[in-house]
């Protein structure tokens, strides 16, 4: 009791002190009381608040994408970006699209191989204690058209991380016991691909396979089971010697300096002989992509570079999801498959737009489910959709698709993995790398003429078709073609006598 006053005295005082001026006192319960908040506008400043200070720049842009092309043709390409970690790596022209010469699935053993023992490095786990002491984690990624080493650590580390690259890309052991190794990854992988409950990995892989059919992106991107015994380190030592040469790589980097990139390039990457020998670029492969379209559910084909953004646009306009997905506008819920087919027919489990680009070709697939005794309608739904790209898109639809899109595409660049994946990527295939302004740009020049011409020309090619599961009442290919050439894009009616 005796301490009471004092506590209370400097209660005052600290209340005091954060409302010293009666008129300030004023401010403070005029706006901490609920009923003042309707009367004043969030864009109007606050009476009595101190005037905020921004950030200010010298009108330079700093973190433009930098790139130089060292004298063995090797491309070094950087982003800066604020913080204490970086993501590095190297990207080589080089996936399954390219194994036209050789068994497939060279690419998946590659990628199941990375970072395992190297000249330097005796084991993984000796990698991963070296990165361990600087923070960093490794990754190796194939695509059908790019592999991906990337290493993500402090950029104190940077001279150790571009060393463990080099080591790792270069200067592979390749023994026996890890080969014989990553057979058992490999099949294990394969097994549980069929096993999986979620079919979109195997239905991308048929996709390909029949829109591409024995060519380039139709190749296998996973090691077919019969190839799994066939590979060995002369094999891939062949293979390497041909695509992993300097002209088809890019080191890229997001969060460093460029400079300090460029000198640990030329330190580990310039004058470096791999194992495997003297690089032969006059064996690669540089077929362009032939689309067949055939069947082996409903995809089309792409582009030249001019239509990318156009159909970039149509996949966001498309959308789809579930039949469980929730959310408001910005998770899809005004996109056409949720408005026009997801919406009205219940019985519908997915219907989802997918956008595939190449550097030379493309696809543009919806992927469809539902029971199986309604697959003949479900068919028919999704063709009518093709048949209605083809109309004048709406004002309102084609713009929310747009922002929708550069929306995406905004914040997905604000992950330093991703910023690294969009540099490697753009710098190899085109030497150069649009900035996301310009891509912004090119998105709103988007017109609804644009949309029109690239689906018009898109529906002109045949189909391609994959299907999983129970097809008892799947169209056939013929009827799929015939309604997709229609106007309204209705199958062909069938009359059964019996049912």
């Amino acid at each position: 009791q005796r301490l009471w006053p004092t506590f209370m005295a400097t209660f005052k005082r600290k209340c005091a002190s954060l409302c010293p001026t009666p008129f300030e006192g004023q401010i403070c319960r005029q706006y901490s009381s609920g009923s003042a908040y309707p009367s004043v506008s969030l864009s109007t400043p606050l009476p009595g608040i101190p005037k905020p200070v921004f950030a200010s720049v010298d009108g330079q842009e700093k973190y433009e994408t930098k790139i130089t092309t060292l004298e063995n043709g090797l491309k070094v390409a950087s982003q800066n970006k604020f913080g204490q970690f970086c993501t590095v790596g190297i990207l080589v022209n080089s996936g399954s699209r390219h194994e036209a010469k050789y068994p497939s699935g060279i690419a998946h053993f590659l990628e199941k191989l990375s970072f395992s023992s190297t000249a330097q490095f005796e084991s993984k786990d000796e990698i991963l204690l070296t990165l361990e002491k600087h923070g960093g984690i490794c990754d190796c990624q194939t695509s059908r058209d790019t592999t991906m080493y990337a290493v993500s650590a402090e950029v104190k580390g940077l001279d150790t991380v571009v060393n463990l690259l080099s080591d790792a890309v270069l200067q592979p052991r390749l023994l026996d016991e890890e080969i014989e190794m990553t057979r058992m990854a490999v099949r294990f992988e394969l097994e549980d691909l069929n096993m999986r409950p979620d079919p979109e990995p195997l239905l991308t892989e048929m996709i390909h396979a029949a829109a591409y059919r024995g060519n380039t992106v139709g190749l296998p991107r996973f090691c077919p089971p019969e190839n799994v015994e066939k590979i060995d380190r002369k094999l891939l030592h062949k293979y390497l010697q041909s695509y992993y040469c300097p002209q088809r790589m890019v080191l890229a980097g997001v969060g460093v300096e460029h400079e300090q990139l460029v000198q640990c390039a030329r330190k580990y990457l310039l004058n470096v002989k791999p194992v495997w020998g003297a690089s032969t670029p006059a064996n690669v492969d540089k077929s362009v992509a032939q689309y067949t379209g055939g069947i082996v559910k409903v995809s089309e084909f792409l582009r030249p570079e001019d239509d990318f953004i156009p159909f970039a646009v149509l996949n966001m306009m498309m959308g789809g999801g579930g039949s469980f997905s929730a959310g408001g506008p910005g998770k899809g819920m005004f996109t056409r498959l949720y408005l026009n087919v997801l919406n009205r027919h219940h019985w519908m489990y997915n219907a989802t737009s997918y956008h595939h680009s190449y550097e030379d070709s493309g696809l543009l697939c919806i992927h469809a489910s539902a029971d199986p005794r309604q697959v003949r309608e479900m068919v028919e739904i999704i063709t009518r959709e093709f048949i209605q790209m083809t109309g004048t898109a709406g004002e309102m639809e084609l713009e929310r698709a747009k922002t929708q899109l550069k929306s995406m595409l905004m914040m997905n660049l604000e992950s330093r993995p991703v910023i690294f994946e969009d540099v490697g990527r753009q710098v190899l295939a085109t030497g150069k790398r649009k900035l996301p302004h310009e891509l912004c740009e090119l998105i709103s020049n988007v017109t609804a003429s644009d949309i029109k011409r690239v689906t018009t020309k898109m529906l002109r090619s045949k189909p391609a078709v994959a299907a999983l599961g129970d097809l008892t009442e799947l169209p056939s290919y013929e009827d799929i073609q015939a309604a997709l050439s229609s106007k309204d894009g209705r199958l062909p009616r069938i009359y059964r006598l019996f049912r």
